[in-house]
């Protein structure tokens, strides 16, 4: 591990591995500070709650190398204490149902980042892979509940109307947490050049993926192709507003990719992603100080580095959950 990666403090923005002992120590391994944790894609209320449940449970069976974030401080704190933080995130807000007031239950129970809509319709607004009818009046009483209980609205999955709409209705910073540019590679998922001004223009904020089917060289791609794109996505939005959203699925196998790839996990396929294969160099979550050390042998200064591995997206939590 590079001395630089060793003191920063580092947040990967979207981790959604299989939770348990294993992946955790994986986390330690790779110096990770804290990460948003997925806990929510296709369910509802009842069955995220379970989820959080289980997930709480982990942190503590696991104290000796976890804690759970509810406040940027807390983050800093687990760097000091040479522990990983989970941040609780969905990747859908489907469990908030038809029930505003699940916005703030959730937030109470620590959930600190909620992506919009995961590919498909929801009562809020739009995935990616469908026409995109924009943000529903629902949704926009949604982004101003999210705003004012402090959740950090994600877009990564959501469809370019919906989120642009998204963009201009919210208060504060929403972010692309995990996406790649469609300029290095055309797919429903990436976004463009002009997408990633958009939202950086309106104070937002992009965390970069390395999930293959989106890069340009997919499953030949080596860390670093991905220090290539999140540099192409740091020259339109500026090193200030970018990070690290991996999407590591560690742990998981085929059972997961059908579910999380058919519409609500058991209806229409949305797309095949064929084989996963992380880039060469990355691919385990112990791994990540090797994207650290391939950013400096790029040449990046340590203070642009030091920022982008985690230090903006300390400062974008911080601004949107408060102190």
């Amino acid at each position: 591990m590079s001395a630089l990666h060793d003191k920063s403090l580092v947040i990967d923005g979207l981790i959604i591995s299989k939770w348990d002992r294993s992946v955790f120590e994986e986390m330690r391994k790779g110096g990770i500070s804290a990460a948003n944790c997925t806990v929510s894609v296709w369910e509802g209320f009842q069955a995220t709650v379970d989820n959080i449940a289980t997930m709480k449970r982990e942190i503590r069976d696991n104290a000796d190398i976890l804690t759970l974030i509810r406040s940027a401080e807390d983050i800093v704190r687990a760097k000091a204490d040479g522990k990983t933080g989970i941040i609780l995130g969905f990747q859908n807000a489907a469990a908030f149902e038809d029930n505003l007031g699940y916005v703030e239950a959730f937030a109470d129970q620590g959930v600190r980042v909620v992506q919009l809509c995961y590919n498909t319709q929801n009562l809020i607004g739009t995935g990616c892979y469908e026409r995109d009818g924009g943000l529903s009046g629902y949704g926009r009483e949604v982004v101003a509940e999210m705003n004012r209980v402090g959740i950090l609205i994600d877009l990564s999955h959501v469809g370019a109307k919906t989120s642009e709409e998204t963009i201009l209705e919210s208060k504060k910073p929403v972010t692309y947490s995990h996406c790649l540019p469609s300029g290095l590679k055309a797919h429903p998922r990436n976004k463009s050049d002009e997408q990633l001004k958009f939202i950086a223009d309106h104070g937002g904020f992009v965390g970069v993926t390395m999930f293959p089917p989106f890069l340009k060289r997919g499953t030949e791609a080596t860390v670093d192709d991905y220090v290539e794109a999140i540099d192409y996505v740091a020259n339109i939005v500026g090193e200030d507003n970018v990070g690290v959203g991996t999407d590591f699925t560690q742990g998981y196998d085929r059972a997961f990719f059908d579910w999380i790839t058919h519409d609500k996990g058991r209806h229409r396929r949305l797309t095949d992603f064929g084989t996963v294969l992380n880039p060469e160099g990355i691919r385990t979550i112990g791994e990540w100080p090797n994207l650290t050390m391939a950013m400096e042998k790029a040449g990046w200064s340590a203070s642009r580095i030091e920022k982008i591995i985690g230090g903006n997206w300390l400062r974008t939590f911080r601004t949107v959950w408060g102190a």
